[in-house]
C-alpha cells in the first residue's frame, strides 16, 4: 500500500529533525559492490556504512590509547 501524502510529510519532518545527511562519493561500480556486501550481511546500505564508520572510529580510538 502506497504511503499517503500526510505520512510522507510526517516522515520527512521526522527525518529532518532526527538525521543529518552526508553524501558519499565512490567510483562508478563500487556502490553495487558495497551494496551487495551489505545485503550478504543482512544489512541495508545505510546501516552497513554506519557500522563501518563506528567500528573504524572505535578501532582508531583504541589505537591511540
Amino acid at each position: 500500500m502506497p504511503l499517503s501524502e500526510a505520512r510522507k510529510r510526517a516522515n520527512a519532518k521526522y527525518n529532518a529533525k532526527a538525521y543529518e545527511q552526508m553524501p558519499v562519493r565512490v567510483p562508478k561500480g563500487k556502490k553495487a559492490i558495497i551494496q551487495n556486501h551489505a545485503e550478504q550481511k543482512g544489512e541495508s546500505l545505510n546501516s552497513f556504512i554506519n557500522r563501518a564508520i563506528d567500528e573504524t572510529m572505535q578501532r582508531d580510538t583504541e589505537d591511540v590509547q
